[in-house]
């Protein structure tokens, strides 16, 4: 029995090292070669470079199989390259053409013919860089541009540390749907120099390469041209939030309600972040950062008894809409809200008053009264209230409103 047992045993490994064996030799006879003929052209676009290769040989053997491409590129001295997938054999990518571009694609493939196993052939490089003329100090500095309200792009430089006297700068753009390069017609100049650029009209160019070049020409001297690729979603900055309305609720919390700003940013593109500063009497307020959210409406619990509390909004794009982008400047400073105390204190400050002015005319009605009363006693003695059966003294006397009797009505009372 034992031997049997043996012998099953040993005929199960010799089939698992057969099965084994096989599958490594099918998976070592499946190998797919690189493409072929990897190259670079620039059709004058200012840095759109089409990046174009052949399929590797003998790819029609693999008809069981899919074949894909992975392309990646970038200039050198990046540290990431981008990366696409594609069945295509042709692409144009922008590149920043003062510095090298450099390129890799290598072939995929998986389906039945490798067990569903992808199997990667070598990678092929190239690499493409223009002549370059001028001196890298010649090229303009500090070029920054913002999509204001994604409804016009305003670009921005300065002229580079050997520029000389009289330079003249022009701006050219291109992007996927232009025939060709376009230049700039609405320039920002300094003394005579153009140190910037507004452009309109750029929705065609939205969620695509947009290839710039700001290139300088002066006499006898060569400037180094300045190129740049953007995405015009990743530079937009909004306008500030409108309408924002603060108010206390019944249970003391603040209600923050605004409206997105009233220009050409997509609403649902949009998100904001909510700060509060809340007075601590003779302490400076600090900002506080309470919520960053794509609602309009906030509801804030006072984390104290605060005399003023202060909100202040403001927006950028979202992820959903862009990778990156620029906060909007923020809504009006500061919005007040009183405290329940202040309002009750408003309210007790007139019944205050009105009782202390009653009082106090009560206290000089009864002044005026005892000081007429010693007055009258003093003139003469003889006469009394019960004499005339008047309740007050005759001579002189003044109402409580202030009126005097005339000295005749008081003679003649007197006779009487």
């Amino acid at each position: 029995m034992a031997r049997w047992w043996l012998h099953t045993l040993s005929v199960a490994l010799v089939w698992g090292c057969v099965a084994t064996s096989s599958s490594s030799s099918s998976s070592s006879r499946t190998a797919v070669a690189p493409p072929q003929e990897l190259q670079i052209t620039d059709p004058g676009l200012l840095g759109s470079l089409d990046i174009e290769w052949k399929a590797p040989p003998n790819i029609q053997t693999f008809n069981d199989c899919t074949v894909k491409y992975k392309f990646e590129y970038r200039n050198s001295g990046d540290r990431d390259w981008k990366v696409i997938f594609t069945r295509k054999l042709k692409f144009r990518v922008g590149f920043d053409l003062s510095r090298t571009a450099e390129v890799k694609v290598q072939t995929l493939l998986k389906g039945r013919c490798t067990d569903d196993v992808e199997v990667q052939s070598d990678w092929i490089y190239a690499t493409f860089q223009v002549p370059l003329q001028g001196e890298l100090e010649s090229e303009v500095q500090n070029f920054h541009c913002i999509y204001h309200d994604w409804e016009y792009l305003r670009c921005t430089w300065q002229p580079g540390l050997l520029t000389p006297h009289g330079v003249y700068y022009g701006l050219y753009y291109w992007y996927e749907g232009l025939d060709h390069a376009a230049q700039c017609d609405d320039y920002i100049q300094d003394h005579g120099i153009n140190i910037g650029c507004m452009l309109q009209n750029l929705s065609q160019a939205e969620y695509k390469d947009l290839s710039i070049c700001v290139n300088g020409s002066a006499a006898a001297t060569l400037l180094r041209p300045l190129y740049v690729t953007l995405r015009l979603h990743n530079l937009a900055k909004p306008s500030p939030p409108q309408q924002l309305v603060v108010s206390m609720s019944a249970s003391e919390e603040l209600q923050v309600v605004w409206s997105p700003p009233g220009s050409g940013t997509p609403p649902q593109c949009l998100e904001y972040e909510v700060q509060l500063a809340e007075d601590q009497g003779n302490a400076k307020a600090a900002w506080a950062s309470v919520s960053t959210q794509m609602e309009t409406t906030l509801t804030i619990s006072r984390a104290n008894q605060s005399r003023v509390s202060c909100v202040r909004v403001r927006g950028r794009t979202n992820f959903l809409c862009a990778d990156q982008g620029f906060w909007s400047e923020w809504t009006q400073e500061c919005f007040s809200v009183s405290r329940k105390e202040d309002k009750q204190l408003f309210i007790l400050i007139p019944v205050i008053l009105s009782l202390s002015s009653s009082l106090v005319i009560f206290m000089l009605i009864g002044h005026c009264k005892k000081r007429t009363s010693s007055q009258g006693q003093l003139r003469n003695p003889e006469l009394s209230i019960a004499h005339v059966g008047l309740p007050y003294p005759l001579p002189f006397m003044r109402l409580v409103v202030g009126i005097e009797v005339p000295n005749e009505l008081g003679k003649m009372l007197e006779e009487f």
